[in-house]
């Protein structure tokens, strides 16, 4: 899930915005092959009848040898099928083992926003071998999203990017950049309603679950096979108590609480942002707090800004902090744009991934330390793409409630301070496009979300900065029939911070349905700040008492150690 205070560039090219940026015994034999007759469903139900799928012609993709393209329609509105249609962008990884195909997995790689269709042969190598032998793997642009029938408020790219330059990096700070941020959020809510106002209403979750239950009949599966990150964790939720004897198989890694998303179904104007209702704020937090700890502990060759001690590292941090909160940008060294909020929202960006990323923020945060400015990433080469920083307001504003008056977000930044820093008072201001969104769902899924179904397998880190540990466990509690596998470790998704441990019963898994023991834990391959990148650390897999022992086969994962 894509949190505000991701940045793509900074100093005086920055464009930064905060849309650019959630049993004690094995279980074995559970699954039937994928196309065996559909009587029941693996919860012991009759499945229902299918839909009728869209054609798919299947063409090679441009730019992505080894993966095929296809679009699909489906109707803007499932309610109205006759109606208007829309398009969706589809892409596929055959498996690399045809004779032992188990069958088609999709997967969703979360935002909400983000292009199925981009991320697929990026991530493609982080999926176990396993995985990839055995099943075809399509991906989609969900409906309002990139290549397919997209949300799109502005004429080119150069007027998006304009339109992002006038708010200020990371969230606004003082009464004269909240004026501004709110008055760019009413003009692009004006903008969007202009464009499109009939899509606007048919972006919501249960919409693309809906498009996802006919992409599984157009493939020809009786049943789902699903990986879900992030804010596919919800879709995946989503889609099993909408469908709850099509599903197969879920996989859903780094979890949003479903109840907390929809602030329980209630109709009343909630007290906190969505992202402190399943606080993100707190998983932040604690996440930052483990950078610095184990920064502290290791010396400068391995963490650049290390103070030799947990304590002393954490202090720095602080200092640093609170020495660029003081400091306009005219006195002294100007650093290129890099004002108190921008470093806290590159703080927040870099906790996801482990391996490079908290590397190179400790080396970030060294550089502003010393009064340097920190390398800039490379601009992207033309033409550049179309960045679609409504598409996630889109999304997330139309059903996930959200305070709906501008001055009331000063107060819930203020509280997330007290709670939880200054990471705190980013949070809130992720979500504040809400408070003049123009849209609502049409057809909103909000519960119940205990519908029986298949077993599904619920993974999450210890120390997730966005889709907090306290998440998965409520995801597993409010679903019918979920099994929790913790990965101690830390930064957002198993499926970028690599555990083979975790990717060995994600295989088991979706094969042939074998679920971790209850209580298993996994660790990561990767430690932070490693000075070598193990592919097998000495005691890295810590089951519980119940997982991987001593001597089990560990796959190897291509690409892996890239992150």
């Amino acid at each position: 899930m894509h949190i505000p205070g991701a940045i793509s560039g900074r100093g005086r090219c920055a464009v930064v915005t905060l849309a650019a940026v959630l049993c004690t015994a094995m279980h074995s034999g559970a699954f039937a092959p994928t196309h065996t007759p559909p009587e029941h469903s693996l919860a012991g139900g009759p499945v229902p009848p299918p839909v009728n799928g869209p054609s798919l012609d299947w063409k090679p993709c441009p730019g992505a040898p080894g993966f095929e393209c296809a679009a699909a329609s489906v109707p803007l509105d499932h309610r109205a099928p006759g109606g208007r249609a829309i398009e969706l962008a589809v892409i596929k990884r055959k498996a690399t083992d045809p004779g032992h195909r188990v069958g088609t997995l999709f997967y969703n790689p979360g935002g909400p926003g983000s292009s199925g269709t981009e991320d697929l042969p990026l991530s493609y190598e982080l999926f176990p071998e396993e995985i990839r032998r055995r099943f075809d793997i399509v991906s989609w642009d969900p409906r309002g999203v990139g290549s397919s029938t997209a949300v799109r408020c502005f004429d080119s790219p150069q007027e998006a990017y304009e339109w992002a330059a006038r708010n200020a990096g990371g969230f606004p700070v003082g009464a004269q950049e909240r004026e501004v941020w709110f008055d760019g959020y009413t003009d692009l809510a004006r903008r969007c309603e202009k464009r499109d106002p009939e899509l606007l209403r048919h972006v919501s979750t249960a919409d693309t679950a809906r498009d996802l239950d006919r992409l599984r009949e157009a493939v020809g599966e009786q049943r789902l096979s699903y990986f879900g990150v992030s804010y596919g964790t919800l879709l995946g939720a989503t889609y099993a108590n909408l469908f709850p004897g099509r599903v197969r198989a879920m996989v859903l890694d780094a979890n949003i609480d479903p109840e907390a998303w929809f602030d329980h179904g209630t109709k009343i104007e909630p007290p906190l942002t969505m992202f402190q209702r399943t606080d993100a704020d707190l998983g932040a937090a604690a996440t930052l707090r483990q950078f610095l700890d184990l920064c502290g502990r290791t010396d400068t060759e391995h963490c650049a800004f290390s103070a030799g001690s947990p304590s002393a590292t954490r202090a720095k941090y602080e200092q640093l902090l609170r020495r660029l909160e003081r400091r306009p940008e005219s006195e002294g060294v100007e650093q290129e744009g890099w004002t108190y909020a921008v470093t806290v929202g590159t703080t927040f960006e870099h906790l996801y991934t482990v391996d490079p990323s908290w590397t190179e923020l400790a080396e970030v945060l060294e550089d502003l330390w010393q009064g340097r400015t920190p390398d800039e990433p490379p601009s992207p080469p033309a033409p550049v793409p179309y960045p679609g920083f409504e598409q996630i307001e889109a999304i997330r504003c139309s059903e996930s409630p959200n305070p709906r008056d501008p001055l009331r977000y000063p107060s819930l930044a203020d509280f997330g301070y007290r709670r939880a820093g200054d990471l705190g008072r980013l949070i809130p201001w992720s979500t504040s496009a809400c408070a003049v969104w123009p849209a609502s769902a049409a057809d909103p899924y909000r519960g119940p979300w205990n519908r029986p179904t298949a077993p599904l397998l619920v993974v999450n880190s210890t120390f997730d900065p966005v889709t907090p540990h306290q998440g998965a466990v409520a995801m597993t509690r409010e679903l019918a029939n979920a099994h929790l596998l913790t990965i101690k470790g830390y930064g957002h998704s198993a499926l970028t911070n690599v555990s083979l441990c975790a990717d060995e019963y994600e295989s088991r898994y979706l094969i042939d349905g074998t679920l971790p023991p209850a209580g298993t834990a996994c660790t990561q391959d990767i430690p932070p700040f490693a000075p070598v990148n193990p592919i097998e650390p000495e005691g890295g897999l810590d089951t519980g008492g119940g997982g991987l022992a001593k001597g089990d086969r560990v796959p190897s994962r291509a690409g892996a150690a890239t992150g």
